[in-house]
């Protein structure tokens, strides 16, 4: 009899994955029936015990608690039960021992397999995160070229531009012709020179590399007036206070405002003529470039015309060092305008 249910017993174990819980009841109604016999049967107890385990390593840590209290008390109750029939077995303390480590061993198993699910999982997550983030910086990095691409060549374009026009209609005048064409190749040159520094630096393979040509900043106004009135454009500059006390990012932001306008100015600005003012106090530096307007430039922005390039950049970089940015046709003509915060302090 004992043979049978061990055998039984065995072929129980074969479905323990599908039905642990029905497989853990069978071979603990199989070794009360051995027991009931006055069979000591270790073959089953090691049935249960392997049961226990198949349990407590497929379900939660409750379930695996209440079902190997319940089969350890069973063993032990139904070995004193067969105790009644035959000699009592020391061997029962050893046989519920058995029981408890089979489900201390199978929720062990468990809990390291969902501990190493949990860390891959955190590992996956990483992974996504490292490259969400490169691709945001990617992003960021491409929009910075194009900043740098359009605040490099824009205003140079534009004065190559509209010098070859003032050449092509002075070819009787000698003089006009030539001071255009001299424009048009000091224009080349800058530009040139600008966008090499600037590859040189994209080449590079030093994150920390800089260009070697001087930042452009407030205190280059006078050069960069100097080429708008090289190429025809009358640029009235008043500033009030030191712009030596503005510095960093600032310093640089400030500058590409005052070139924007003024670019903007020489390309659909009236009269030829601009006037930029540069505030600088303790906490910020405020930026105007104003000019006057010529119908076509007031009916675009009637109808709502899109924002270019350069004022999308300029904005971004504005918004880069939190500062405000404002543009429109106004009564005097457009305006340009922007409140930067002061990064760098005056001298004591």
């Amino acid at each position: 009899m004992a043979l049978i249910a061990i055998l039984v017993a065995a072929l129980l174990l074969l479905v323990r994955r599908r039905w642990p819980i029905p497989v853990l009841a069978g071979c603990v109604a199989l070794y009360g029936l051995a027991s009931a016999t006055g069979t000591v049967a270790p073959g089953i107890v090691l049935a249960i015990a392997i049961a226990t385990f198949g349990l407590a390593n497929r379900s939660t840590r409750r379930v695996t608690i209440i079902a190997a209290a319940i089969t350890a008390a069973a063993v032990f109750l139904l070995s004193v039960i067969g105790a009644v029939v035959s000699a009592a077995d020391p061997r029962m303390v050893q046989f519920v021992l058995a029981v408890a480590l089979a489900a201390a061993a199978g929720d062990a198993t468990r809990s390291r397999r969902e501990y190493i699910v949990a860390i891959t999982e955190r590992a996956e997550r990483a992974e996504q995160t490292r490259e969400a983030e490169a691709r945001r910086r990617v992003s960021e990095e491409r929009l910075r070229i194009a900043r740098d691409l359009h605040d490099t060549v824009a205003h140079q374009i534009a004065v190559i531009s509209l010098n070859a026009g003032l050449a092509s209609s002075s070819l009787e005048s000698p003089e006009k012709a030539k001071e255009a064409l001299s424009a048009i190749r000091s224009a080349s040159r800058a530009v040139l020179s600008e966008i090499g520094n600037l590859l040189a630096l994209l080449r590079t393979e030093d994150p920390d590399a800089v260009i070697t040509a001087p930042p452009p900043g407030l205190g280059r106004l006078d050069e960069l007036v100097a080429q708008f009135a090289q190429s025809g454009l009358a640029v009235r500059l008043r500033v009030e206070g030191d712009p030596g006390r503005v510095g960093g990012t600032t310093d640089l932001v400030a500058y590409h405002v005052i070139q924007e306008g003024l670019t903007n100015a020489l390309k659909h600005g009236g009269d030829h003529r601009a006037h930029v003012l540069v505030e600088v106090t303790d906490d910020q530096v405020a930026v105007v470039v104003t000019n006057p307007t010529v119908p076509s430039a007031v009916d675009a922005e009637t109808r709502g015309a899109t924002v270019g390039h350069g004022l999308l950049g300029l904005r971004e970089r504005v918004a880069s060092v939190r500062g405000v940015i404002e543009s429109g046709i106004t009564a005097g003509g457009y305006r340009l305008a922007a409140v930067l915060p002061s990064t760098k302090e005056g001298p004591g």
